[in-house]
């Protein structure tokens, strides 16, 4: 089988590790790194080092286009440059994977779905929570009516002082940047409830708030490197501890400014740290939506509430105590009959990142032949209901008013359900 021969564009962490060392390393086979991209030379230098790769660097993807023959491109870069690139892959004939969120502003969604339906070229979006064997579990029990028709679903995600933080530290802390979390974080919260519940979101109601971060901190400094206040701060990163980080960021800062290490505290912060979110969605479906980013624990918690039962997880990702390497779903019926009145459905964890997830989705991705049964593999559409979602959680807590997907984006309210379309 001919190897597919693909661009990486940004070499942040997610590009060096996922769809660059850890992709080369299991896939080999099957795809061929003939590029990089990256504005910042030094790090994409480093970055390819750290890959164990010799293709050959460019700063913006015309040039890289110019001298290279590539059939995929692989987007990593921050939330609000996806468009560009996408858009200019796919008019040069080109299929795209593209990290989530798709973007982050309706008329950048519409850029990238005009295109790919000119093209005719397919865009991949990196939902990989679709692919963890947990996620694939509930959607198997969804899918076979064990608790009848899904009423209503609780879902709380919960960051850790760690994880979450770090997305205050860099880019993310800008809405112009990742439309806030309610877009870079929540668009893969948004995705699983559309696709376990193979609908669209309807109408979005949302209260967000800066709590902890940004202009609430008690002092604040350039940067954690240069702080005065890196004794007592609770959030002080030490970068030169960490050498992938400190070999990614530090010496490269020097070509473009962007600290690894930024202040948690800088007053210009201007995304909300602590959001609730309703959500009603076409089938009726009533959604509970919660994310915190300073909490000592870190994973999630859903519930499905249907005419027959619930469905419960609750699932550890990091926290102070010892937990089990495998997660328990839990099924209670209504009306046990010939069946349990409780299940527990123990799944364990997987190698590879998200549970395994990250390797699923490649496999899906760049083997051939794989079948798709759970309708895991998310294009365009996918990508643009998410956003949209996130879109109008941001628009609602700002405005504290109900918004509907259609006001924001009214033609691809008539495109079905958003797991039903196909990627490209």
């Amino acid at each position: 089988m001919e190897k597919r021969r693909f661009a990486l564009i940004g070499t942040g962490n997610r590009g060096t590790t996922m769809w660059g060392k850890e992709l080369l390393a299991g896939w080999r086979e099957h795809v061929d790194l003939v590029a990089i991209v990256d504005t910042n030379s030094l790090r994409a230098e480093r970055a390819r080092t750290m890959i164990g790769s010799n293709a050959p660097i460019y700063e913006n993807i015309d040039a890289m286009l110019a001298e290279q023959q590539v059939d995929l491109v692989i987007v990593c870069t921050p939330d609000h440059t996806h468009d560009d690139i996408v858009v200019r892959a796919l008019e040069a004939g080109i299929d795209v994977i593209t990290e989530k969120p798709m973007t982050t502003a309706v008329d950048k969604i519409r850029r990238i779905l005009d295109a790919e339906k000119r093209s005719g070229k397919r865009v991949d979006v990196s939902f990989n929570y679709r692919y963890s064997p947990t996620a694939a579990r509930i959607k198997e029990l969804l899918n076979a009516g064990e608790i009848g028709r899904v009423t209503s679903v609780d879902f709380h995600w919960y960051l850790d002082t760690k994880h979450g933080a770090d997305y205050f530290r860099r880019w993310h802390a800008y809405t112009e940047n990742s439309g806030s979390l309610f877009v870079h974080k929540a668009t893969h919260h948004f995705d699983l409830l559309n696709w376990y519940l193979d609908s669209d979101p309807d109408a979005v109601t949302s209260f967000a708030d800066l709590q902890n971060y940004g202009r609430k901190g008690p002092f604040r400094g350039p940067r954690c490197r240069l702080c005065p206040h890196s004794g007592e701060c609770d959030y002080f990163l030490d970068l030169e501890a960490d050498p992938f980080l400190d070999t990614l960021y530090e010496d490269p800062s020097k070509i473009d400014g962007y600290f690894r290490d930024g202040c948690v505290y800088r007053e210009d912060i201007d995304i909300p740290d602590t959001m609730v979110v309703s959500i009603r969605y076409k089938n009726d479906v009533h959604v509970s939506y919660s994310l915190n980013t300073f909490q000592p624990i870190e994973g999630h918690h859903i519930a499905f509430n249907g005419t027959h039962g619930r469905i419960e997880l609750r699932q550890y990702e990091k926290q102070p105590w010892e937990t089990p390497d495998e997660d328990t779903i839990l099924l209670v019926r209504n009306f046990p009959k010939d069946k349990p009145a409780v299940e527990r459905i123990v799944v364990p964890h997987s190698s590879g990142g998200h549970y395994g997830g990250d390797d699923r989705m490649r496999n899906m991705i760049f083997k051939q032949g794989m079948e798709d049964k759970l309708g895991q593999r998310a294009g365009t559409r996918a990508g643009a209901m998410s956003v949209l979602c996130g879109i109008a959680a941001l628009t609602s807590s700002r405005s504290g008013k109900v918004v509907k997907i259609a006001d924001l984006m009214p033609e691809i309210v008539a495109g079905g359900a958003s797991t039903n379309l196909k990627a490209g």
